[in-house]
């Protein structure tokens, strides 16, 4: 017996000095290195972007620094990891920090957020309560994280386990670039087949058909009231998966886009699931995301009350044309036949000041040459 816990001594001992020796260099500066190359990793879009507003050079230029940013990342990174810890990044920058920004926003400051919320009170998030809010936001960050994990374990079976090529091209020592026209045509693929394939999965699977998801979907997303921009990752963690992350990934496995497209179309449904989620009715985009914002909230009005159950998609062409959207709401035509009349009514009111002032120009030279020198004695 005393050699049993000799034995669990000396190796409890060893193990506790195996880990001091480990994990002693683990300090500050080591966090701070692991940062900072976590944020370096979007820089190839972001020098896309920026170089030719700040730095006053052409798109060639543009583009240099952009093949060179992406070269010299690719040269100081694995790519599997390049691949990961920028979905990650993105995912951070563009959707977390923002949304969590967002909430505190609306529960410090809830008389200016009342404001600009399309439904005032009712959305503010503070009414849930600070556990409760506090519960919806931990849910949210472990599925963003969950996601990342899913695709790095999907990542590795595929490449290390399989002997695959990657999923995503790019993912290689070698430096390669998409061209600009795939990159359009991959981006309409994608905003294409995620919305037809969130919308197949979101009506029939999390509202129409009675399953374990939809369950799920109505005591987890739809127990908040009115969605605030963290509610979009608020869900079921295989809810969420099943969608949210799988119709927004599938389409670049389909296609094996370049990671940076991956990237850039990332990029684009954070920002997306960003405003469309907020409740605000001041947003960037006058047709397109303030009309997806309203079917949203009309979407968990109908979740609510339990008649007229629709809008299932984010941009409303797949609910107007199956008929599936909210009885009452105007929808996506709707918002396109009020822009346009918008844009109608703008120009016909600058017309109106057009003329208007040179019919005043026209006056003032008339009289001008009307008025005659008085002559002198």
């Amino acid at each position: 017996m005393s050699a049993l816990v000799q034995t669990a001594r000396d190796t409890l001992q060893y193990a506790y000095g195996y880990s001091q020796g480990r994990y002693a260099s683990f300090g500050l500066s080591t966090i701070v290195g692991k940062a900072s190359n976590l944020v370096s990793i979007p820089l190839p879009l972001l020098s896309l972007f920026a170089v030719p507003f700040f730095g006053g050079s052409t798109t060639r230029m543009s583009l240099v620094a952009f093949y060179l940013t992406w070269s010299a990342l690719l040269l100081s990174h694995d790519p599997l990891k390049l691949e990961l810890y920028g979905t990650l990044a993105i995912r951070l920058i563009f959707f977390v920090l923002p949304a969590l920004l967002f909430l505190a926003f609306d529960c410090s400051f809830p008389q200016l957020s009342k404001n600009i919320k399309s439904r005032g009170w009712r959305a503010l998030p503070g009414q849930l309560g600070r556990n409760r809010v506090l519960e919806i936001v931990g849910v949210a960050i472990g599925n963003v994280l969950l996601a990342v994990f899913f695709q790095a374990s999907l990542e590795l079976l595929w490449v290390r386990v399989f002997r695959f090529r990657s999923l995503l091209k790019g993912v290689s020592k070698v430096p390669t670039v998409p061209l600009p026209w795939s990159i359009a045509i991959n981006l309409i693929q994608g905003f294409v087949i995620r919305g037809a394939a969130h919308y197949a999965v979101h009506r029939y699977l999390l509202h129409l058909y009675r399953s374990i998801f939809k369950t799920w979907h109505l005591r987890w997303q739809h127990s908040v009231a009115l969605p605030f921009s963290i509610v979009a990752v608020y869900d079921h963690p295989a809810v969420y998966l099943l969608s949210v992350w799988l119709p927004t990934i599938l389409p670049a496995y389909l296609f094996r886009w370049h990671v940076l497209t991956w990237q850039l179309f990332l990029v684009l449904t954070s920002l997306e699931e960003l405003f469309i989620f907020s409740g605000y009715n001041v947003l960037p985009s006058a047709i397109m995301l303030t009309g997806m914002a309203r079917r949203i909230e009309a979407h968990f009005d109908s979740v609510k009350s339990a008649q007229d159950l629709g809008n299932f998609g984010h941009i409303g062409l797949l609910d107007y044309a199956f008929g599936t959207h909210c009885k009452g709401d105007p929808d996506v035509v709707d918002d396109i036949q009020d822009e346009v009349s918008k844009h109608r009514l703008q120009e016909q009111i600058d017309d109106a000041v057009t003329a208007a002032l040179e019919s005043q120009k026209n006056n003032s030279d008339e009289n001008g040459q009307n008025v005659s020198v008085p002559r002198s004695r």
